[in-house]
């Protein structure tokens, strides 16, 4: 119920805020919200967001809880018995309500004959492909380079390698085409996070990059960066034993390995997902096909 059975009063002086309800994720009022927030640079109103309301109770709450504050509702709602007791109740309680999807979906009517679904979400179902690459993007930059290791169990798949092997554009390959994709960095002498543990060991998969191209990918680093000389970073020896280190990883977390040197993206993108397909289970979202 999202912020449900929460009554508030807005204390002296602070802005009186909006409160989006939808009987879907509220995606679209928040994003019409925030697109007028942004014509007001110097002012920041609390936006409080009311997801999946399909009761008449959730729309009392909903308008109590905006009463009492001072604030205004925006509403998204489809459903109409819904949509007027929201209006009703808005009147009753001298609270502002905006509705977003009303007039239009009348207009539709009228002027079509035709009669609405009066099902949220219906938007988002039919751009289930869309939405699912969206998630996967944001879920991959949020998860690069060993970030938010708590998230692990919820990737589709992790991505573990030692430094500059091609973690990063993989996961964001993948990403694109619908995957969760985490990605974390094996560091010598610094053991993985221990949410690695948690995984279905089928789903890490290992990258492993030959030495001379290693030291070739690291030494243009270092060159980018305006770095002059050798450092541990690119030293053969030292990255020789980077190497070594990740694949005693592999090999005692039982991972499976997957060999970069060499290879376009596209190629070892569609070997990790011929590993990983069959160890997803049904409820699992499936991912976007190439």
């Amino acid at each position: 119920m999202g912020t449900a059975n929460r009554k508030k009063t807005r204390k002296k002086g602070t802005p009186p805020p909006i409160h989006i309800v939808s009987g879907g994720s509220g995606a679209s009022g928040q994003q019409i919200v925030e697109t007028v927030l942004a014509q007001f640079p110097t002012i920041r109103l609390p936006v409080i967001v009311r997801k999946h309301v399909v009761s008449l109770q959730q729309v009392e709450d909903a308008v109590k809880e905006a009463g009492a504050g001072g604030g205004t509702v925006v509403h998204t709602l489809v459903d109409g018995v819904l949509r007027d007791a929201l209006l009703r109740l808005g009147r009753e309680h001298g609270v502002v309500t905006i509705d977003l999807m009303g007039p239009l979906l009348e207009q539709v009517e009228v002027r079509t004959g035709a009669k609405p679904l009066e099902q949220p979400g219906m938007y988002r179902k039919l751009r289930k492909d869309y939405f699912d690459r969206i998630e996967a993007i944001d879920f991959a930059v949020s998860h690069d380079d060993g970030k938010r290791p708590e998230d692990i169990p919820l990737a589709d798949v992790v991505i573990i390698g030692v430094s500059r092997c091609g973690k990063t554009p993989l996961s964001m390959y993948l990403a694109v085409h619908g995957w969760k994709v985490a990605n974390v960095p094996l560091v010598k002498d610094i053991p993985p996070p221990p949410e690695l543990t948690r995984m279905d060991r089928r789903r890490v998969i290992g990258l492993n990059i030959g030495h001379q191209q290693l030291l070739e990918y690291r030494r243009k680093r270092e060159e980018r960066m305006g770095r002059i000389g050798m450092t541990a970073y690119s030293s053969p020896p030292a990255v020789f034993e980077e190497l070594e280190a990740a694949r005693s990883i592999y090999r005692e977390g039982g991972y499976r390995v997957v060999e970069v040197t060499d290879k376009p993206i596209e190629i070892i993108a569609d070997e990790i997902v011929k590993l990983i397909t069959p160890c997803l289970n049904k409820a699992q979202r499936q991912p976007v096909p190439y």
